[in-house]
């Protein structure tokens, strides 16, 4: 399927901070990160990207310039408060400011509470919410010196129901994803800030051959099969489909939008199925 770039072109010169701009998997894929960061750049839009492992990064980066595009990444580790406030200060020392957040990082680990260790449940908190935590503790501050900002923070449908699959510690953080960003857009309403949620479903992304492995026992195929059938379009969505959502609540055309979710899921939702 041929990438769909929306056009937003009040987007142009600002600066946008990623969160897990590489991606793991097939390196000729986009992942919901990277695909932000394209149709970004694509807008004019200066992109700075941090990814837990700097090839990755570097991979988008190259993907991006090649079309012209500005983005500059670093290697960070988003559940480490010294290494946030190090990317902060490396995006505003590139770039001089910090318009937009996306708050991309995620993981998803199998598991009900009984069967869950506590180390997974802690790790699973730190990458899906603290890391959330941290980004805006860093960065919402010096939007509010700007006098603006926005943020979009990714969340998942799994934080709105059970979507077939053991994963109470995603589930659980995903949804607080939602809620945070809820109750910090009223706090920042006032200050010329704006936070908004895309709540993705079922996406065929890279990490689709990550999670077959993990709850398919690696029938990637058949994984594909179940998760198109999911879905009441008949076809898992792409990480263009998140990307352009993120990049419509990122501009002015979104200006009056805050502290709302966008869920984006082909209708499993809204479906009983």
């Amino acid at each position: 399927m041929t990438a769909h770039i929306g056009t937003f072109p009040e987007l142009q010169g600002k600066v946008a901070l990623i969160t897990g701009i590489g991606q793991m998997g097939d390196p000729t894929m986009w992942g919901n990160g990277a695909a932000t960061a394209r149709v970004l750049a694509r807008n004019g839009a200066r992109v700075f990207g941090c990814d837990l492992y700097i090839d990755s990064a570097l991979h988008t980066k190259r993907r991006i310039e090649a079309e012209g595009g500005v983005c500059e990444v670093t290697a960070a580790s988003v559940t480490s408060a010294d290494d946030v406030k190090r990317m902060v200060e490396e995006c505003v020392a590139k770039f001089g400011r910090i318009d937009i957040l996306i708050n991309n990082v995620g993981r998803s680990e199998p598991g009900g509470p009984a069967e869950m260790t506590e180390k997974v449940w802690d790790a699973q908190t730190d990458i899906n919410l603290k890391s959330v935590y941290l980004c805006c503790h860093e960065v919402l501050p010096l939007m509010e010196k700007q006098g603006s900002g926005a943020v979009v923070n990714v969340a998942s449908i799994a934080g709105l129901r059970y979507i077939g699959k053991p994963q109470v510690a995603y589930s659980a953080t995903k949804s607080a994803v939602i809620q945070f960003t809820k109750a910090t857009a009223v706090i920042y309403a006032n200050k010329g800030i704006r936070l908004n949620v895309v709540v993705p479903g079922l996406m065929h992304t890279p990490l689709v051959g990550y999670l077959a492995d993990k709850y398919a026992g690696g029938d990637l195929q058949g994984f594909i099969e179940k998760r198109n059938k999911a879905v009441p379009m008949g076809r898992m969505g792409d990480s263009f489909d998140v990307a352009n959502c993120a990049a419509f609540l990122l501009s002015d055309s979104a200006r009056y939008i805050t502290g709302q979710k966008i869920v984006v899921d082909g209708g499993i939702t809204s479906s009983t199925g």
